[in-house]
Parts: C-alpha cells; structure tokens; sequence
C-alpha cells in the first residue's frame, strides 16, 4: 500500500473515532408522527428527558401527524442519517400501514429505517364514558346486538391499533355492527368520548388518568393476561371474546444508513435509562410493558409484526386506496 493510501486509511479511523467521541453535540431532534397526548407522543416524552441527559444535549420533540403516522414517517426518512433527527416508531405506521394502503406508500417498513431500540409495548383497553350504561363487556354486546349500527367507536385513524383492535372485536364477538369514526390522533378520540359523543374506544393505556379520574370506565384488556396498571379489569378472555388480542409499541428508529457507532451509543444510553427504577415505575403506571434489547432484536420484532398484521388486516377487510 503506498504512504498516500496508508494516509488515507489512517485519517478514515481517525475520523470514525472522532465522530464516535463529539456525538452529541447539537440538540436532536426526535419526530413523533402522531398528535401530542397520545402513546407515541407519551412515550416519547417519558424517554426523551432522561436520554438527552446522558447525552448531554437536548432532544426536542417535533410532532407531525397525518395519514395514520404516514406524513411524518415519510418525511422523516429524508433527514440525514447522523443521528441527529430521531423517529419515535409505532405500530400503525411501521406494522401495520404496509399492509392496508393499496398505492405503495412513500418509504420501505424495513429498508428505509435504522432500528434502534424498542421502547415498550401496550394493550388496547376497551373504554366507554364514565356515565355509560354499560358496565360489562355483556353490556355492550347486548346493546351493540339489540341495536345494530346505532353504536360508535373511535380511533386514531383508519389502520390504527385501535382500529384494528376493535375490528377484531365485532369479528370475534360474532359480526357486531357498531360504526367507525375515525381521528386524526388518540387525544382527539379520547376527549369525545369523555364528551359522550362516541360510545367506546379500544384506546392504549394514555386512558389510564381518565379511568383513574372516573371520566372513563374499562371493561376489558386486549391481552393475554390482566394489566398490572388494571388488575381489576378483565381480559377479553375471561369477558368471554376468547382471541383479543391487541396493542401498541413504541421505538427508537433513525433513517437508514446511519453509522453504526451513533446506533450502538443510542442503543446504549437507552437500555440504560429504561432499567433505571424510575422508568420502571413510569412505564408500570403507562401500564406498559418496557422494552429494551438490541437494534437487531428490534429489527426482528419489527419485520415480525408487519408479518403478523397481514392476515389480521385481511380478516377486518381495512383497505385504503
């Protein structure tokens, strides 16, 4: 190798490493393609403060919602890959939508994002007004089956976890037909259904201080097992839907080709932060499930999920053109 090449190889390493010890050393920049309140946004926050922290730089959260997460996903994808715009992934846009928008949409679910690290996870809850009627899950069926059409449930929008949560009840409960109404965010769902003008969301746990505050009632939890933040709630198993089974997750991504280094630093700071004992009980009273592990796992878990919606989508006949 001649003294010019070796020259070259040598400032290459030098850089790498020098790239590896000044990063941070700006603000970053961390999208949430979805309204403010909701679980995105929620985890989001909960993550953000301490992470920026260990860094040592702040990490502003810029929310830009739209398309069920598909406007600020796709943007988000153009941003430079040096780790200093962040996007908090989640299931609809980065699992589900693939499977449901019938045009290609405008990014890769797999090609076009650096895994980072899953965040947490949470069941859909099944929530109705704090002065319904209804009490039980039976309730509801018998209303919904003495009534067809007359009863309406909410969503983040069409593709959401929670619509596909709920689609998965009326298939499951035998083809109930209660309507759909559609939002552009959680927060929005959940402040008409506190106002009475829809009759129930299969929300994520962000309906905890509503139902704590007796604004909202839960009458069952799309998982396998009670939710320690709900143990008086019934899962949809023991309410006698056997099959729901639904939620949300929340993750680190950047967009593709980001240097490995930044990814293994973030991967990092955040595995720390989420086992620190305040996390924990922060994530116990979002009623979630925390995360951690490595980008390949979560990149794994990511390329399953997307697997897992197809049949799921395919069975609540949801399409968009």
């Amino acid at each position: 190798m001649t003294r010019s090449l070796w020259l070259a190889a040598l400032a290459w390493v030098f850089a790498g490493l020098a790239h590896a010890q000044t990063y941070p050393h700006q603000p970053i920049k961390l999208i949430v393609p979805w309204p403010p309140g909701g679980g995105v946004d929620t985890s989001a926050r909960l993550t953000s403060q301490p992470l920026g922290a260990r860094l040592g730089q702040a990490i502003v959260i810029e929310n830009k919602p739209g398309a069920g997460g598909n406007i600020g996903t796709e943007g988000f994808i153009r941003s430079a890959p040096d780790g200093y715009t962040l996007l908090m992934a989640s299931v609809s846009p980065n699992a589900i939508n693939p499977n449901i928008y019938q045009t290609k949409l405008g990014f890769d679910p797999i090609k076009d994002f650096t895994p980072i690290v899953l965040v947490a996870s949470v069941p859909n809850v099944l929530v109705v007004p704090g002065n319904s009627p209804y009490n039980t899950v039976a309730d509801l069926l018998k209303a919904a089956r003495e009534k067809p059409g007359k009863l309406n449930y909410g969503s983040a929008g069409v593709g959401s976890s929670q619509h596909l949560a709920a689609e998965l009840f009326k298939s499951l409960a035998g083809g109930l037909d209660i309507v759909h109404v559609p939002y552009k965010g959680t927060s929005a769902a959940e402040a008409d259904l506190v106002a009475g003008h829809i009759d129930l969301v299969l929300d994520t746990t962000t309906c905890l201080p509503f139902i704590a505050a007796g604004k909202m009632k839960a009458l069952a939890v799309a998982s396998k097992q009670r939710n320690p933040a709900l143990p008086n709630v019934p899962t949809f198993d023991e309410a006698g839907i056997p099959g729901v089974y639904s939620g949300a997750w929340y993750g680190y991504m950047g967009p593709a080709n980001m240097p490995r280094d930044i990814v293994m630093k973030l991967n990092t700071e955040l595995n720390a932060v989420l086992k620190t004992d305040d996390m924990k009980k922060r994530m116990v009273e979002f009623g979630a499930e925390i995360g951690g592990g490595t980008p390949e796992e979560f990149g794994a878990f990511v390329a399953s999920e997307i697997k897992r919606y197809g049949p799921i989508v395919k069975t609540a006949g949801v399409k968009i053109e």
